[in-house]
């Protein structure tokens, strides 16, 4: 991988200190105070050691060098107190900032469309908005303000030197700064070397995530051997990239020490030379010598500070790239609640309904990126409202796609996708996802409740409103044979439900939504005959007066549907009235029903 110079502007910096440093300025102005406090400590302590010295010296009476040495114990414990009371406040300012912006990440990632979900593996993705986010928390919490204080008492300490002797002050000034400019000269050194290691960590979790995904399979194959194989080539290229980063690092560590002993040399020679000419005493001497140890102290952090801002930088041109990237699908101007005139007239009277718009199709083609062939070619169809089409077709036939395009996870390359006369680029994407329910083989489940899963978490659900929605379905007798009933938790991914029990959780899920269209991914294809016939009776009352596009495999799903439209490579194979198709010999469907529906889409 080219490694150039990766240049972070100042301002990328200051804009993430406004956003995630401003709401909480309170408990900054108190770090500052304490912090204050605690380089007035470090400024003091060195004059009663002076003090002590001198009065040891001259043969100050005992209860002077006394008081002198209990009010010096005093003040450093104070300074550690401070110490303690700025490490804390600091950790806890770094943890709420980033915190925040894990949570602006994610938000963000949620509101990107499928085509960046198809690019990015989770994994990725996690180390993004964890392991980069985890590297600022030091920029918040240890870099920001540890700066800020140790420049604080750089200048106070070289406020004292040159009241204590301006020479000294000049001498120490000159030094600082030149320790400074060349801190910041080389700051940037590691930058791309560690931007190229967090890379690569996000590749890495990506593969470790998707390999854990599927150990069930991979176990079931053999494979294990290959996976170790490849992990071991992983290590093996990641191993010289952060090598090269912590040796790009090890330029500040070479650089500090080098100046250090410059500084070292500067003062014991200034020392040497005011205490020969008289006008110094051994405790001035100790004081500058002191006061020189501890002007190395910041400067030593500060050191360490830029060293971890390397590996802080390399996180915010990583975060800044995620928060640049842009979605494709973006919100309408909004459809309103108009409804058309034909979808007043076809609407059914039922509990719980909503008006069920028309669903067209007007010359749609799509293709998922520029190098493939297009998924959908020329699709031009209308679904009156109120009707269930069943959707027939070979796998790859574009089946899912007409319902990715239909939920506007993705936008037609050419024609329009309507919805109630309106196109969906038109809706807001919450007006349209709202009026749009969708139920896949696989029914995403959480860790949580039965209540959990059925509300997405939210903390004023009604348990009556929930219970009436199952007992409309029929499902509440299967709700209650359950252990805790709605009490009941499940595991991620569904673990403790059956498959069919997921199911019939993703139906009632979608009823308590109460949309005007549903799109159904032949829910029922993997159930025992005894949760497909409860699953059966849920959906006659979910698809009364609704708008349904069924995605059918098998033949008692498709005896449900009002209309047919088979799909065959991205285009229309037949579309008409399943009445109509079923009474011609010469029609595709009927030769699908009598070679067998399933043995000739499989």
């Amino acid at each position: 991988m080219e490694l150039t110079a990766l240049k972070v502007p100042l301002r990328s910096y200051l804009n993430l200190l406004r956003r995630y440093l401003g709401p909480l300025r309170g408990k900054v102005v108190l770090l500052t105070c304490v912090l204050g406090v605690g380089i007035c400590l470090q400024l003091v302590s060195p004059q009663l050691l002076r003090g002590f010295i001198d009065g040891a010296t001259a043969g100050t009476s005992q209860a002077r060098l006394i008081r002198l040495a209990g009010l010096f114990i005093v003040v450093a414990l104070f300074q550690q107190l401070a110490a303690a009371g700025g490490r804390y406040l600091g950790e806890d300012i770094g943890l709420r900032a980033t915190n925040e912006l894990r949570g602006d990440l994610v938000a963000w990632c949620l509101g990107l469309d499928m085509a960046f979900w198809r690019a990015n593996r989770p994994g990725e993705l996690i180390e993004r908005t964890d392991g980069d986010v985890q590297l600022l928390a030091e920029f918040f919490s240890q870099f920001v303000v540890g700066l800020i204080a140790n420049i604080a008492l750089l200048i106070g300490i070289l406020a004292v030197l040159f009241f204590e002797d301006v020479r000294a002050g000049v001498a120490m000034t000159l030094f600082g700064l030149f320790a400074l400019v060349v801190l910041f000269a080389v700051r940037n050194i590691a930058v791309p070397f560690w931007e190229a290691v967090r890379g690569y960590s996000a590749r890495f979790f990506g593969f470790l995530g998707e390999h854990l995904s599927g150990t069930e399979d991979i176990q079931g194959v053999g494979a294990g051997r290959a996976v170790f194989h490849k992990l071991h080539d992983m290590f093996r290229s990641w191993y010289p990239m952060a090598r090269r980063a912590e040796l790009a690092g090890m330029v500040l560590w070479m650089t500090s020490t080098f100046v250090f002993a410059l500084g070292a040399a500067l003062s014991f020679g200034l020392g040497a030379y005011l205490y020969g000419r008289g006008e110094a005493t051994i405790g001035s001497v100790y004081l500058l010598f002191h006061y020189t140890q501890l002007l190395r102290r910041p400067i030593e952090q500060i050191r360490t500070q830029m060293q971890n801002l390397q590996r802080a930088s390399a996180g915010i041109v990583r975060i800044q790239r995620l928060l640049q990237t842009k979605p494709t699908v973006l919100d309408g101007p909004g459809a309103g609640a108009a409804v058309t005139a034909q979808e007043e007239a076809a609407a059914v009277d039922v509990p719980l309904r909503r008006r069920a718009p028309e669903i067209a199709f007007e010359d749609v083609g799509f293709s998922y990126d520029s190098d493939s062939d297009a998924a959908l070619k020329s699709i031009d169809f209308r679904l009156a409202p109120g009707r269930v089409l069943g959707l027939l077709g070979r796998t790859g036939s574009g089946k899912t796609t007409i319902a990715r395009l239909l939920l506007r996870l993705y936008d037609p390359s050419r024609g329009r996708v309507l919805v109630g006369g309106v196109p969906t680029t038109d809706y807001r994407l919450a007006e349209l996802r709202d009026l749009i329910g969708m139920v896949s083989q696989e029914v995403e489940l959480l860790s949580g409740t039965v209540r959990d899963n059925l509300t997405f978490f939210a903390t004023d659900a009604d348990d009556r409103a929930l219970w009436a929605v199952l007992e409309e379905l029929g499902l509440a007798e299967w709700c209650r044979s359950l252990p805790g009933q709605m009490d009941t938790v499940i595991g991620g991914a569904g673990q403790g439900l059956s498959a069919g029990e997921a199911q019939l959780l993703g139906l009632a899920r979608l009823f308590l939504r109460n949309p005007g269209v549903i799109v159904l991914d032949e829910a029922s294809s993997r159930l025992d005959p005894a949760t497909e016939r409860l699953l059966e009776r849920a959906l006659d009352r979910l698809v009364a007066g609704r708008t349904v596009i069924i995605i059918a495999h098998r033949l008692a799903t498709v005896m449900r549907a009002d209309d047919i439209l088979i799909l065959s490579h991205g285009q229309i194979t037949e579309y008409g009235e399943r009445t109509a198709l079923m009474e011609r010999p010469d029609s595709v469907f009927s030769t699908l029903l009598r070679v067998g529906l399933e043995e000739h889409l499989a």
